[in-house]
Formats: C-alpha cells, structure tokens, sequence
C-alpha cells in the first residue's frame, strides 16, 4: 500500500512560494505543487486565475472568520475538501463553500 505513496513524482511535493497581491498589500504563499495544480484546477473551472481564486477564497474568510490564523493551511485544506467533495457526489463541488455559510 505504502508503494502507492513512496513512488509519488517529487516535484509534486516539492513547494512553491508564489508572490500575490490582496488588496495591494504584496505576500507570499508557499504550498507544495500538488497543492498549486489543485487550486489552477478549481479556479479554471469557475473561470479564475488561481490569484483571483485565492483573493475570493481569503475574502470570504475574512467575512466568515474576521481574522486568518494560517491562510496556507486553509488553502491545502481547500484542495482536500474539494477532492473529498468532488469524489463523494461525482461532481466538482461549488466554489463557494466558505460564502454559502457566511450567508447562512
């Protein structure tokens, strides 16, 4: 079983900072690759760039949450929930998973 995951491509978990600008203030994000090609995957199916995705995905934290601890991590869980979501039901889950609770 352990095959499966010790044979994975390096360059998938290998990390990548990215440099992104939120309301004009400039930060950086660093996530693995893998984490990168999820995030590109989601935004281009909702017709985003992967920058815009994540501008929407923090805004909507901040509007739910008011205040983000680890933007990172919540971004990888993002991907994992979006791939637990998506393998559940057939079908890629709404973008705005984060939104229709602060609405709610």
């Amino acid at each position: 079983m352990c095959e499966l995951y010790v044979k994975a491509d390096p360059m998938l978990y290998e990390s990548r900072s990215r440099p992104l600008r939120i309301h004009g203030a400039v930060t950086r994000i660093r996530l693995e690759n893998l984490f990168w090609d999820i995030l590109a995957e989601l935004a281009a199916a909702d017709g985003y760039t992967t920058n815009q995705l994540i501008v929407r995905l923090y805004d909507e934290l901040v509007e739910y949450r008011g205040e983000i601890d680890n933007f990172a991590s919540f971004l990888r869980v993002s991907c994992l929930r979006y791939l637990t979501l998506r393998k559940g039901s057939g079908e890629r889950p709404a973008l705005a998973v984060v939104g229709a609770r602060a609405s709610a």
